[in-house]
């Protein structure tokens, strides 16, 4: 099958007129042969048998231009043929194949009209003929039927092919609508995170600029000042590379909106009430000020908050929970407590206190690469009695290491 394949492919390859000059070949050799024997008791080859046949090898090589004439003349021929008194078994070839190129380059309504026509020519000289010899070439409802068969296989090819390239087509445009929908998801992503990089550090260029402007104007009259503005623009500097390398950490959550602004401490609310409204009563309870707070903690603690109730919907059976974000001194506390069955992940002997590091699964994973990104650290464990809590203690500023894009 994979040699015939493959010689297909050769053939298709070629120019169309070479294509058509080897199909008269060949024709023209099963053909000759049968034209030029015939019964004793008949018409012998002569001169008419050979024109005949070389008018229907010649039309041949124009059957793909005028599929319906080239078809008339070879039918014509065969006709010739039979009225003439040469009978044959393959002198019906050159017609069969125009037919075929009739139907497999036509439509199925000039088929129709090509099969009905060459039909009843075909019976109409199978009756002439069986009142003259003895041995006609066939019955008439025989004869009616093989101007079918080459019409009905090229039907059946030229369908095929239209299938085959109606799937092309279909193909081409999925994989142009795959095309566009990853062009316009980069489009959001992008979107997304300049929105992010924005909210996050803005702040903090703005910042600079005028601390920038006040050490251009106090250089000559008061360089202690503008000395003391240049290491602000320093320091803010370092912070808004920190925070961009910490925001490039993070950037992988694709819950919210792409023009959405970064969340923090101030959209927790809000946050706990769509949880309350799928089903688990959550209540939120904030101590201590919230101001001076690096955006990028917000961040992580609004996230590790998000991953914490998540796990408390989908997995824990809890009914109530209670979310604490506390600040004391230099450290931002953030608690997530839930009343769920007691857990499997070990007893609570075992894990409370202090509470195991947070090394389980993937959501629990996921808020401790948060914390450590910003220098926190998350911790979790069972609670006596059921239930499950999750601890993170955060920096209220971010770390020297993490501004320099390290790890603590």
């Amino acid at each position: 099958m994979t040699t015939f394949d493959g010689l297909v492919e050769r053939a298709r390859s070629l120019p169309p007129l070479t294509t058509d000059l080897l199909v008269v070949a060949m024709v023209g050799l099963f053909t000759a042969p049968d034209a030029a024997s015939n019964d004793p008791d008949y018409q012998q080859a002569d001169g008419l048998t050979w024109l005949l046949l070389a008018v229907s090898l010649l039309a041949l090589v124009w059957r793909r231009r005028w599929p319906v004439p080239v078809a008339i003349v070879t039918g014509a021929a065969c006709a010739g043929w039979a009225l003439h008194g040469h009978i044959g078994e393959l002198l019906n070839l050159p017609v069969i194949v125009a037919l075929y190129t009739v139907a497999v380059l036509g439509d199925r309504r000039r088929t129709l009209w090509t099969g009905l026509v060459a039909s009843l020519v075909s019976g109409a000289v199978a009756l002439r003929v069986g009142r003259d010899v003895a041995n006609p070439q066939g019955l008439p409802m025989l004869e009616m039927i093989w101007p079918l068969v080459p019409l009905l296989l090229g039907e059946v090819i030229r369908t095929r092919r239209q299938l085959m390239d109606e799937y092309a087509a279909r193909a081409v445009r999925a994989e142009e609508e795959r095309e566009r929908e990853a062009a316009r998801r980069v489009h959001e992503e992008r979107l997304r995170i300049a929105r992010e990089l924005h909210d996050i550090v803005a702040h903090t260029v703005t910042a600079m600029t005028v601390q920038a402007g006040v050490a251009l104007d106090a250089l000559d009259t008061r360089p202690e000042v503008s000395r003391q503005a240049m290491r602000q623009v320093r320091d803010s500097g370092k912070e808004a590379v920190g925070e961009l390398r910490a925001t490039v950490t993070v950037l992988r959550d694709h819950d919210r909106d792409s023009t959405a602004p970064a969340p923090g401490l101030a959209q927790l609310p809000e946050l706990v009430g769509r949880f309350s409204d799928s089903g688990v009563d959550s209540v939120l309870r904030h101590d201590g000020p919230a101001d001076g707070l690096s955006p990028m903690v917000e961040l992580a603690a609004y996230r590790i908050v998000q991953e914490a109730l998540t796990n408390v919907v989908k997995h824990s059976g809890a009914r109530h929970a209670a979310v604490s974000v506390a600040r004391h001194d230099d450290r931002l506390c953030v608690e997530i407590v839930d009343d769920g069955p007691p857990s499997q992940i070990g007893p609570p002997s075992e894990v409370e206190p202090p509470f195991r590091p947070a090394t389980g699964g993937f959501g629990l994973v996921g808020m401790r690469e948060r914390a450590a990104a910003v220098g926190g650290s998350v911790e979790y464990g069972p609670v006596s009695g059921g239930g499950f809590r999750v601890r993170a203690s955060l920096p209220v500023v971010l770390p020297a290491e993490a501004l320099r894009g390290g790890r603590p």
